[in-house]
């Protein structure tokens, strides 16, 4: 049992562990929450918690149930769900409005100058710098979504944390999809949706460019259909945001980041989706 220590600084509790982690999941705490488990006076973090996280033993002594892919290990979600990730993506928005939308107009223009160089024959820069654009501007999301202090630099961490891994998966990725379009166009779906967290576990976890693709597929997988969802789900916001002078594109856009981020947190986070609000 855990007394815990909400955004009002009022205490809440006891309660459990398992209603702990309900209160991350719901982004009514964070990794920074303060916490004292019964028969303590000492306060700690829910992130010096490994049995609240699921890092670590729980208080049983019964392994915490967290399936390993590769060398990382992933939380077990029966169903992601999609409306969450929207709604908990507004939020997130709407608190972090200029910080998200000046993110997203940076990313945007400098995708849009590869956009113009690969329309004039300059294929290479796309290849090389597309990933990393992409992984920069998801970290940038997830720091904020993990309530982690943030600054202009993070929006380029695709250079600074395994830049040469994403350019190798950047075009692994385009390979495989381009193979998978001729093979009756399907199979290169499931891959173009499959691989959707490919980049962001290379600047979030570290991991090398195989590890991190069959991460990100191999947890989408059981989740395709879900994922697929969301990512369709996008596509009136984009054409709203087009229709809006274009301006609503730069809503539209961290709307949409901030879901696959989101659910992201939901499916590959073991310690759970963290905001920095309180109960």
């Amino acid at each position: 049992m855990y007394t815990i220590i909400g955004g009002d600084g009022r205490e809440y509790g006891p309660v459990t562990a398992e209603q702990v982690r309900s209160w991350i999941a719901g982004g009514r705490a964070n990794l920074a929450t303060k916490v004292r488990p019964a028969g303590s006076d000492a306060w700690k973090t829910i992130e010096e918690c490994p049995e609240i996280t699921g890092t670590g033993p729980s208080p049983t002594g019964a392994p915490p149930q967290v399936p390993i892919v590769g060398a990382i290990k992933f939380r077990e979600v029966a169903n992601l769900d999609v409306i969450s990730c929207y709604e908990r993506s507004w939020k997130l928005l709407k608190a972090n409005f200029w910080p998200l939308i000046g993110a997203t107009f940076v990313m945007t223009c400098l995708v849009a100058v590869l956009m113009y160089a690969q329309y004039n024959g300059v294929m290479a820069l796309t290849s090389v710098f597309g990933a990393a654009l992409s992984a920069g501007l998801y970290y940038f999301f997830l720091r904020k979504v993990r309530g982690l202090p943030t600054t202009f630099k993070d929006l380029f961490a695709g250079f600074t944390r395994g830049f040469v891994t994403l350019v190798v998966t950047g075009i692994l990725i385009t390979v495989f999809f381009t193979v998978g379009v001729i093979c009756l166009v399907i199979p290169g779906i499931y891959l173009l949706v499959a691989y959707t967290f490919t980049n962001i576990l290379v600047v979030d976890k570290r991991l090398g460019f195989w590890e991190a693709m069959e991460g990100s597929r191999k947890v989408i997988t059981k989740q395709w259909f879900r994922m697929l969802g969301l990512i369709l789900l996008g596509i009136p916001f984009v054409l709203l945001g087009l229709a809006a002078f274009l301006i609503g594109i730069f809503v539209a856009i961290p709307l949409i980041t901030g879901a696959v981020v989101y659910a992201y947190e939901d499916l590959c986070n073991p310690q759970g989706t963290v905001t920095p609000s309180g109960p």
